[in-house]
């Protein structure tokens, strides 16, 4: 049983039912106009200041907060980047696994609870494991494990007989009438599936039915001068799909490819106060210095109202257990309160895939996953936390560390916020973390552009990524692929894709000598 303690969240109302309704049926839709002005005042209900705060309590904020100016020694609890969540565990293989640090007895039952559910495998149903079967029709992965191996980073496809990826790629079309361009303005969706595939290429699917396809890969290599006269090599992707199950996609299908993220800090990142996240926002570049952030905004699938994303690549989820719901209903096929359709991602043209047994079990509840099996998913998602920081003190770390301001990347990495006095759980409560994200959506330039709008962010723009943890991705994971496919088999590399907004702080680490750019990947290292 989840412990109400621990209980962040009531069972969600659904809107996707609602959104199918309105772009299967042809039901009538506000003008664009309209829509429009109701997300102009959606922002302006969303908190620009800290509302959860006293007088003095700001001022400590603020202080603590500041951007630091010396690095001739470590900040005060740097080394605690999850504040008192933070795992002081050894360096090991499981070092994302860990549970917050400060959770109580019983938050550490439902945490295991949780970790038992996220590693489960699912089956096709019918099944004698009743309360496990569901998996499909179509999926990507039968556990949640399955992809975020060792709650780590994903990675892509070693070569074309490589099924064991923790990678996938997002499917959509442009708007094809009104109906869908009203549905983006308004929210209610955020992306136009592909009309036979819908909004993700599954590449297994239940016995009896074909899979979607295979993800195809081809790089191209590019070659970087660095200063000193080293040159880089970095490989350019381009995606296709191959041994199509259903017929031809659609010939304007837009394809965007994804690898799984670390999972740990998530509820820490949950804990941020909007405002702290709309105070880096400049979305037009008023101030001039090249950075222009904005905030994405979805709707909170709980009341409908539109509210700060903050998880994905393109910050297209609001919070941790709309999140997991997604994964569960796209990833694996299995339903759950917020997406009830026990058919996952089948569409109405995968004909046969509809017609098959679902997991659903009345005694259980009225979805393949009901409570408290996504509450408890979500607890533990919320609670891995992030391991203590290694070599805050060497000198390396430390010139590194003076070379990642001065070259600018603290404009979009934010280093350091205190969460919420009123966050949900209390041990996330007022905690200092240094997560380094603004968790805002920037351009990234066209060299790592997927084409793909996804609600605000356009073609051409990511959430920043957390760097917390970044230097144990080898540990955990087994590999040092970056990015949002994998693509930079480095840090060095994943340094130099960046472009657009990133361009300056690029080429600044490019003119570095030899030296500055490894003391600066040093410190990268250290997180």
């Amino acid at each position: 049983m989840v412990h109400s303690a621990h209980t962040t969240r009531g069972r969600a109302r659904p809107i996707l039912p609602f959104a199918k309704g309105l772009l299967i049926a042809g039901a009538s839709l506000l003008p664009v106009s309209a829509v429009q002005a109701d997300v102009g005042d959606a922002i302006r209900h969303i908190p620009t200041t800290r509302t959860d705060l006293t007088p003095k309590d700001r001022e400590r904020v603020e202080a603590v907060t500041a951007p630091t100016r010396d690095f001739s020694k470590p900040e005060r609890f740097e080394a605690m980047p999850g504040g008192a969540a933070t795992s002081r565990a050894s360096v090991s293989i499981n070092s994302f696994s860990d549970f917050s640090a400060n959770l109580p007895f019983e938050g550490e039952q439902d945490f295991k609870l949780g970790n038992g559910l996220f590693k489960k495998l699912w089956v096709p149903a019918p099944s004698s494991t009743q309360a496990s079967d569901g998996l499909g029709p179509l999926y990507n992965a039968r556990s949640c494990q399955r992809c975020h191996l060792k709650d780590g980073r994903g990675h892509p496809p070693a070569g074309p007989d490589d099924a064991a990826t923790s990678m996938f790629l997002r499917l959509s079309v442009p708007p094809q009438s009104d109906v869908d361009r009203e549905a983006l303005a308004s929210k209610v969706l955020l992306s136009i599936p592909e009309p036979t595939y819908g909004g993700q290429l599954q590449d297994f699917a239940a016995p009896g039915i074909p899979i979607e396809g295979h993800m195809r890969i081809d790089y191209t290599d590019v070659p970087v001068e660095l200063a000193g006269g080293e040159t880089v090599i970095l490989r350019a992707p381009s995606y296709s799909v191959t041994d199509l199950g259903y017929g031809p996609m659609a010939a304007d299908v837009l394809l965007s490819p994804r690898v799984a993220s670390p999972m740990i800090g998530l509820g820490l990142l949950e804990a941020i106060h909007p405002a702290d996240i709309l105070a880096h926002a400049d979305p037009d570049d008023a101030d001039g210095d090249g950075i222009s952030g904005k905030p994405s905004l979805v709707r909170d699938p709980e009341t409908s109202e539109l509210t700060l994303g903050r998880f994905g690549w393109k910050a297209s989820m609001p919070d941790v257990r709309t999140q997991s719901a997604n994964a569960f209903s796209g990833d694996i096929g299995i339903s759950a309160p917020e997406l009830p359709d026990p058919y996952g991602d089948c569409t109405e043209k995968q004909i046969a895939c509809k017609t098959l047994p679902t997991g659903v079990q009345e005694r259980l509840g009225d979805t393949e996953a009901p409570d408290p099996v996504m509450e408890l998913v979500a607890f533990y998602s919320r609670n891995l936390a992030v391991p203590v920081r290694r070599d805050t003190g060497s000198p390396s770390v430390l010139a590194g560390k003076a070379l990642f301001y001065e070259a600018g990347c603290p404009a979009c990495h934010v280093p350091k916020y205190v969460t919420r006095r009123d966050a949900e759980q209390p041990e996330l409560r007022f905690q200092l973390i240094w997560p380094y994200t603004d968790m805002l959506l920037h351009d990234m330039g066209e060299g790592l552009a997927d084409g793909r709008p996804a609600g605000d962010a356009n073609g051409r723009e990511w959430r920043t990524a957390p760097l917390w943890g970044i230097g144990l991705t080898e540990t955990v994971s087994g590999h040092t692929f970056f990015l949002h496919d994998g693509r930079a088999r480095n840090l060095t590399e994943a340094i130099l894709w960046h472009g657009g907004e990133a361009q300056a702080s690029r080429d600044a680490f490019a003119a570095m000598p030899a030296d500055d750019r490894a003391d600066l990947i040093s410190f990268l290292e250290s997180l």
